[in-house]
């Protein structure tokens, strides 16, 4: 007589003590950093932590992804000793522990021949992260030294960059340096340049609908891509 097995039980975010810890560092940085008086700034971190604090409340099924490096992440290491000495040191080291297992991907159908070997992302929670989410996307980006990442923007997304490693600029307006967090409001066409000596990494937050977030529809910008393509 044959016996129906049982399913198998699903891996949950607490079964995987890295995972949470990692996600604790983002609410950290959200819940107690500072908004700069800036009320667009204090809104989205209320934003991002309301919905990372429901979705580690939920206690979600892990989804794992097969690890993916791309030609940066040979810079990975660099950064993540140099973000370890920083102002978000705990963001680094809860990082450090997860690295074999980071997708790390380009999000663009064609990526220009100036990107392939200088920029990658990869998303941590969202609809392709490991841990699940629709109403929130939470990731690192990563920039290898005197990287130019062309003028783009984010349609119907709020976006928000917090500085893990490494200087950098957003429209040539200042320079960033660990622990700043910048706000992208949707639309927004910003172009992101890092410093000469060392890589950049950057965490960031993704609000917005459901339907964005599942589809957020990643384009350079139409010139400043022909540009890039042309090594100009």
């Amino acid at each position: 007589m044959n016996q129906m097995s049982e399913p198998l039980e699903q891996t949950r975010l607490y079964d995987r003590p890295d995972w949470l810890y990692l996600l604790r560092e983002f609410d950290t940085l959200y819940r107690h950093g500072t908004a700069g008086g800036s009320r667009p700034i204090r809104a989205h971190r209320k934003r991002v932590r309301d919905a990372l604090s429901s979705i580690i409340y939920a206690n979600p099924a892990i989804t794992p992804r097969a690890p993916q490096p791309k030609p940066v992440t040979t810079h990975l290491g660099r950064a993540l000793d140099l973000g370890a000495r920083g102002a978000v040191q705990g963001m680094s080291q809860a990082l450090s522990r997860v690295t074999d297992q980071l997708t790390w991907e380009y999000g663009y159908e064609k990526v220009p021949k100036a990107l392939i070997k200088k920029y990658a992302y990869c998303e941590v929670v969202g609809p392709r992260g490991p841990v699940p989410s629709e109403k929130l996307v939470l990731g690192f980006v990563l920039f290898a030294p005197s990287t130019t990442y062309p003028q783009h923007s984010h349609r119907e997304i709020e976006e928000s960059y917090i500085s893990v490693a490494g200087a950098w600029s957003e429209n040539d307006a200042a320079v960033h340096a660990p622990g700043s967090l910048i706000l992208n409001r949707p639309g927004l066409e910003h172009r992101i340049t890092t410093g000469e000596l060392t890589p950049c990494l950057l965490a960031y937050a993704w609000t917005g609908s459901k339907e964005r977030l599942c589809e957020p529809e990643m384009k350079l910008s139409s010139p400043r891509r022909e540009r890039m393509e042309k090594g100009i």
